[in-house]
């Protein structure tokens, strides 16, 4: 069974997150055991300079880190990076389960994005959109990116 981890910087709160991330979760257990494992975000001062936000990456970076095993293939949300197509998605996605024999591990950055430290860890990275979401939102979208994935891959209808 392939497994698919989502690593996120930050908590969700409202129960609208909640249940969508929920329903997902439901409808991805015939491809993939899914599951979303939470770090603590930092507060992050209003006007908090850039090298105080750098520490702050750095710091949640580093809680991110220690949950990450040296074999896991790892893929990073970064804005800065490519923004696949959802058909390149699932390619990409199979082709990453395959490199990771059969594990994945997303990681989802907090308000102010993810540290140096976690991008030099990533085995792949990429773009869910060129628009900024919340961390909710991200990881909501994700899943379902990755639940159209592999209906896209098995030919079953979904992505229309």
């Amino acid at each position: 069974m392939m497994k698919i981890r989502i690593l996120v910087i930050g908590h969700l709160k409202e129960s609208y997150w909640k249940a969508a991330e929920s329903e997902y979760l439901k409808r991805l257990l015939p491809y993939a055991e899914v599951y979303i494992e939470e770090v603590d975000d930092l507060p992050a001062p209003q006007n908090a300079s850039s090298k105080e936000e750098t520490m702050i990456k750095e710091k949640e970076g580093e809680k991110v880190l220690s949950k990450i095993k040296p074999s896991d293939f790892v893929c990073t949300l970064d804005l800065k990076q490519k923004e696949p197509t959802s058909e390149e998605f699932s390619m990409e996605l199979l082709k990453m389960l395959e490199r990771g024999g059969s594990s994945l591990t997303f990681v989802i950055g907090g308000s102010l994005g993810l540290g140096e430290n976690i991008k030099k860890r990533a085995n792949a990275s990429m773009s869910i959109s060129k628009l900024t979401f919340t961390h909710q939102m991200t990881r909501v979208i994700l899943l379902e990116q990755i639940y159209r994935g592999f209906r896209i891959a098995r030919h079953e209808p979904y992505h229309k």
